[in-house]
């Protein structure tokens, strides 16, 4: 005997004590499936027999059971569950959760149970028990359908529960998980047999008449390769030509090349087509008509059809869910009448508006799923992405279009309606031509604080379970909410950069060799070196103009780009100034046809903005300033008082700390030249250098799987544009493994430093790289001994300073880097895509939070 239960189902084993209810349920199902009574009540009581602890052990099972469900896992109940209060309770977890509820009922003789209770060591309750059990049971039997259950099993004997040979698990219709497309998502037709002809057409579908049989309905269609056609219901009512629309549809889907979801005017067709008692309105009406002159056993097939479709599917591992009027997070993949309802009419507020029509909630609202919603059933002029979901009803049948979403390009393609067909009874909204702010972009006004704070453990493509702790979420809320610039341009923050290791040559804290090396032993073939740039790390988002900063990113009178550090705030004080920056960057961007070469209105530039002193003018003269000014003033003085002592020979010793002091006074002549380097006046815009060493992303792409010679090259023709303030950074590719390559770059960074340059940045020549599965730094830096003197001060490179130093510990900083730089990918990916700005941001607030760990800031 085969028992077959739902793939996600509560299992409510139902029988007596020593019914073998444990036994049976260790065979079939996993451990962590099965929640037991007796289990329950040893936890609160240390005593599984404890029948005083029964109503806490039952708090505690169906506590247990509503997690499992809400997380989509089978559960099997293992307790008595002979009365139906019993069952009640766990009939309505089922309902909740949107799973199906399977009893699975071991209904053996009352003597056999009676003499297998005698045997127990464990537990031996009294006949009269057992009795009292069986005979609760015998009346339970029969209404066990009309309490809920969908799927019933009986097994009356030893011998019948012997010959269970297996449970299987059947996937419901709905799950379509390991079909991953790609797909054409087509709206609401309602008859328009015409337009659906021109759409699929546009879509590359060749549609051929043929002869009618029970298989193709009179239409054959040759598909794209490896695509499919699926529709979001509503094909019948109010349009012209529903008949077609239904025998084109079934034909499709009989052929396999095709899906389709039950839509509300299908569902009262089918109820119609069935001799159900329905009103013949809202275009029913037109559709009866349309159908008289059809064959009686063509109405039924489509009576069949329309009755099998399902209300909705999951796609791509669960990546796309589609449903006529949308779906919520806990009903994808579940299967209950209210998960039907809800896909079939959405979800009203209760109130009738104007034109005498239900209110409709807006669900999508408060949609936070990871799926994305295509959806329809609503008109609305222009589908747009809202929290990850996208009505693509475009009101053909009412003059509007016919659309389809082609997934996972996420590309419109629509067409016009032939004609009004049908006035709407409630306009579709209006859609102005002036650039407005999108559905998503009104609702990203409002940032939530939830979204953002307590510990956190985010998902990156790059680098799995990055957990933000709550003391730094903390933090990085006090510098967005005090510090950044609007947050809707804030869509990535660069991560740190660890240092190389230590050098073994003497004097020198950093070598080129260590850079090298550390891709070298990791099987990276080839890596490219970037001249280190002495200023600010400076992220650019720049739009090709207003209607673009307005249409993609949601910020009016803000002008086309901005300018920020890495840690969100802005980079320029002067507004007047910035703006200046920004079009000028701007027009390197359209004098090089950037926006045309890329396909894109907007660019997100990672760069070096010089000279550090633009930025860290605070620093300098607070910190470093005012240390050699002050060493500068007193140790001639301190030298001149010495060599007096040394002359008068009054104090011994006076020539060594005469030594001493000389020596102090030439380390701290270095570390001001060293920082002066670093700054050099402003007095107009072109005093300004811009390096930019990344084209992060534009829309649609992010720009991860180019090599860093790649961005180099094509960086150089926008700096060429302009060569005023961009800067083309110099860079070097080297072939690890070639002797000659690998020394002319260990000499070239000694070229930049002894020329006062800060070093440079060695970089694995693919953006992404992994050692086996461990992802590889994105770049590690190499910096010049004279730089590394303003880091850890001018008497650094003195030997018991620098014997310390090379003691140094990189693990937490490469950590860091490695956590930063996933978290970074991330964001610019899920904004790229499209999702709603909190799960942009929680990268972002990721990458900001982390930078509060407690790290040395000289690595």
């Amino acid at each position: 005997m085969e028992i077959k239960i739902p793939e996600l189902s509560l299992v409510v084993l139902i029988g007596v004590t020593s019914s073998g209810k444990s036994s049976f349920a260790n065979k079939y199902f996993k451990n962590t499936e099965i929640i037991s009574s007796d289990s329950c009540r040893a936890l609160v009581s240390d005593d599984e027999n404890n029948q005083e602890a029964t109503k806490d052990a039952f708090e505690v099972l169906h506590y247990i059971a509503a997690k499992r469900l809400k997380r989509g896992l089978l559960t099997v109940i293992d307790a008595t569950n002979v009365q139906p209060e019993g069952r009640s309770t766990l009939i309505e977890l089922a309902k909740t959760y949107h799973c199906l509820p399977v009893a699975i009922v071991l209904n053996l003789p009352e003597k056999v149970c009676e003499q297998r209770n005698a045997n127990r060591t464990d537990r031996n309750l009294a006949n009269y028990v057992i009795h009292k059990q069986v005979q609760h049971l015998k009346k339970s039997l029969k209404g066990l359908k009309y309490e809920g259950f969908r799927h019933i099993y009986v097994l009356n004997s030893e011998e019948e529960i012997a010959a269970v040979g297996s449970i299987q698990r059947e996937k419901l219709y709905n799950n379509k998980k390991d079909e991953k497309g790609a797909f054409d998502i087509i709206g609401d037709v309602h008859g328009c047999f015409e337009e659906l002809i021109e759409l699929l057409a546009h879509l590359g579908y060749q549609v051929n008449r043929v002869a009618a049989d029970d298989i193709n309905f009179g239409f054959e269609v040759v598909v794209p390769a490896n695509r499919k056609a699926v529709f979001l219901g509503d094909l019948v009512d109010r349009g012209p030509d529903s008949p077609s629309v239904l025998r084109l549809v079934m034909s499709m889907v009989n052929a396999g090349t095709a899906y389709c979801v039950a839509g509300n005017h299908d569902l009262k067709l089918q109820k119609y087509l069935n001799g159900k008692q329905v009103q013949l309105n809202h275009g029913l009406e037109r559709t009866v008509e349309q159908l008289a002159s059809e064959t009686n056993e063509f109405k039924r097939k489509v009576e069949q059809f329309l009755y099998g479709l399902v209300s909705h599917y999951v796609f791509d591992e669960g990546r796309l869910v589609v449903a006529h009027a949308g779906i919520r997070e806990e009903m994808q993949g579940r299967g209950s009448g209210a998960v039907r309802s809800f896909c079939l009419y959405g979800e009203t507020t209760g109130e009738i508006d104007e034109f005498g029509l239900p209110v409709r909630y807006n669900w999508a609202k408060e949609y936070r799923g990871k799926a994305k919603i295509v959806y329809g059933h609503t008109p609305v002029p222009t589908p747009e992405w809202f929290n990850n979901t996208i009505d693509i009803d475009t009101g053909c049948v009412f003059g509007g279009k016919l659309t389809a979403l082609r997934y996972p390009e996420e590309e419109m393609v629509s067409v016009n309606a032939k004609m009004i067909y049908q006035e709407p009874i409630r306009p579709i909204a209006y859609q102005p031509e002036e650039p407005s702010l999108n559905s998503q972009q009104l609702y990203d006004d409002l940032l939530v604080i939830d979204d953002v704070i307590g510990k956190r453990i985010i998902q990156a493509r790059l680098r799995n379970n990055i957990t933000i702790k709550e003391e730094n979420s903390i933090a990085a809320l006090e510098v967005m909410s005090r510090f950044a610039i609007n947050p809707k341009w804030l869509i990535y923050l660069p991560p740190t950069m660890s240092p190389c290791a230590t050098s073994e040559v003497a004097g020198i804290l950093e070598h080129p060799e260590q850079a090298l090396n550390y891709y070298k032993k990791r099987g990276v073939g080839t890596v490219v070196c970037e001249e280190k740039h002495m200023g600010s790390r400076a992220i650019l988002v720049i739009c090709k103009d207003e209607n673009t900063a307005i249409n993609r990113f949601g910020i009016q009178n803000e002008g086309i780009g901005v300018c920020y550090t890495r840690t969100g705030r802005n980079f320029f004080n002067d507004a007047d100034l910035e703006k200046e920056f920004i079009e000028r960057i701007n027009q390197s961007l359209t004098k090089s046809n950037f926006w045309e070469k890329f396909n894109t209105d907007w660019v997100c530039l990672d760069a070096e903005l010089m000279p550090w002193s633009a930025k860290a003018q605070a620093l300098i003269k607070d910190q470093y300033a005012a240390v050699g000014a002050a060493a500068s003033g007193a140790l001639p003085e301190v030298e001149k008082a010495l060599e007096l002592f040394r002359q008068r020979g009054l104090a011994e010793g006076a020539q060594d700390t005469l030594a001493k002091f000389s020596t102090k006074g030439k380390a701290i002549a270095k570390y001001i030249a060293a920082y002066q380097n670093y700054c050099w006046p402003i007095h107009s815009i072109e005093d300004y250098k811009l390096a930019p060493f990344h084209i992060l992303a534009t829309e649609g792409q992010v720009h991860l799987d180019k090599s860093h010679q790649w961005h180099m090259e094509n960086i150089a023709e926008i700096c060429e544009a302009d060569t005023a303030i961009l800067l083309k950074t110099p860079y070097r590719v080297v072939n690890l493994n070639d002797k000659q390559s690998y020394e002319e770059a260990v000499n070239w960074w000694f070229e930049l430093t002894q020329k006062s340059g800060e070093g440079m940045v060695v970089k694995p020549f693919n953006f992404v790289e992994y050692d086996h599965k461990e992802l590889l730094q994105p770049a590690v830096k190499c910096r010049g001994s004279e730089y590394l003197r303003i880091i850890y001060g001018p008497e650094y490179d003195e030997a018991q300073h620098l014997e310390r130093l090379k003691n140094r510990g990189l693990s937490r900083k490469q950590s860091l880097a490695l956590r930063e730089f996933a978290l970074g990918v991330e964001a610019l990916e899920r904004f790229v895509r499209k999702e709603p700005l909190r799960l942009v941001h929680e990268c972002v607030f990721g990458v900001l939070a982390l930078e509060s760990e407690d790290i040395d800031p000289r690595l």
